[in-house]
This record gives structure tokens, sequence and C-alpha cells, in this order.
């Protein structure tokens, strides 16, 4: 099993997560990140930290998210890896409010 990122993120990018995570598995895509599950080492402590819920576990996703998990592994590959705290998008807040957080 892996974490993923979910469409929660897309349009805020907040990278509190990428902090706490003691492997490089969160990768920089243009509106959002996404974890590379051969990096990932489930550890979870990237769960707590996002303001969006954007991540679960594998099995704990949604019916309706389940893309996820193929989205993830293929942009991962292609991205790079972010390792540390950047200023989220300019569009960051406005998607949080939207999503009732």
């Amino acid at each position: 099993m892996t974490h993923v990122v979910t469409d929660n993120c897309q349009k805020c990018r907040f990278t509190d997560c990428v902090t706490v995570c003691p492997v490089d598995c969160f990768h920089l895509g243009e509106d959002m990140l996404y974890i590379d599950p051969d990096e990932c080492i489930d550890c979870g402590a990237c769960v707590p930290e996002c303001p969006v819920e954007a991540i679960y576990m594998e099995e704990d996703l949604p019916d309706d998210k389940q893309e996820w998990v193929q989205i993830n592994a293929d942009r991962a590959a292609d991205l790079p890896v972010c390792n540390e705290k950047l200023d989220p998008l300019p569009t960051a807040e406005a998607r949080k409010t939207e999503l009732g957080f």
C-alpha cells in the first residue's frame, strides 16, 4: 500500500506534508503534489499535515478517488522531488475555502 494525493491538492499545493516525510516520495507538479508509490514507506506522517485533507492511505481512498492511485504513480515518475516547504499557490486560500476548510 501507499499514500495517495487526491484532487483536493489541486490549486493549493500546500507543502506542509513534505517537511515531515522521512523519504523523498513527494513530487512537485504545476498545480499539486504527487506521491511516488515506490518511495512511500506508508508512515502516514503526511496525512495530518495536509490542511485540505488531500492525502489518503490507498486502502482508505473513497471510491470516487480511486483513479488517483494511478495518476500519482504516473505523474510522480516524471516530476522533480519536493522535500522542502514552498509557498502555496496564489489560489490556495480560495481553494481551501471552496473545499470547506
